[in-house]
């Protein structure tokens, strides 16, 4: 068994919301089905080495999402704290599924949304409501997301 095949089960223990045996044992038994006859191949960050940084990635999100939330919040307060900008981010990133997951997470911080990527795969197109600076949100993404996922795809 993978650790992606653990990481699918906890993911499905985590969906339906019981930890019984019964459930984690039905979540092991649909996670090794769907990495048996599914055919892509598991990501390349599934050895254990690399749960460490997979950990951090998760806690930074979850920071960042809190963050984010405070700030949205604030924003609705205070229609004056509204500075809407839309910015090309250069990516590091080449494989396409860590771009993707750039993507996602970027659309899942509150107050800013993917809207492209560039044909190429280099540039993520990305609105921002909260900043109004583009390079300030450029280095955010840069700097947090994209560092974190380019340590765990590396």
């Amino acid at each position: 068994m993978t650790p992606f095949t653990l990481l699918l089960a906890l993911i499905w223990i985590g969906l339906t919301a019981e930890a019984s045996p019964a459930n984690a044992a039905l979540g092991l038994l649909v996670a090794w089905l769907v990495t048996r006859w599914l055919p892509c191949p598991a990501p390349r960050w599934t050895s254990l080495r690399k749960l460490p940084r997979l950990v951090a990635l998760l806690l930074f999100v979850l920071k960042e999402m809190l963050v984010a939330n405070l700030r949205v919040a604030a924003c609705v307060l205070d229609e004056r704290r509204v500075r809407p900008c839309v910015v090309a981010v250069p990516l590091r990133l080449t494989d396409p599924a860590a771009i993707a997951l750039l993507a996602h997470l970027v659309t899942l911080t509150p107050g800013t949304l993917s809207l492209d990527v560039s044909p190429d795969g280099r540039t993520l197109w990305v609105h921002d409501i909260l900043d109004g600076d583009p390079e300030h949100v450029r280095c955010s993404i840069r700097d947090g997301f994209e560092r974190r996922l380019l340590e765990l795809f590396a």
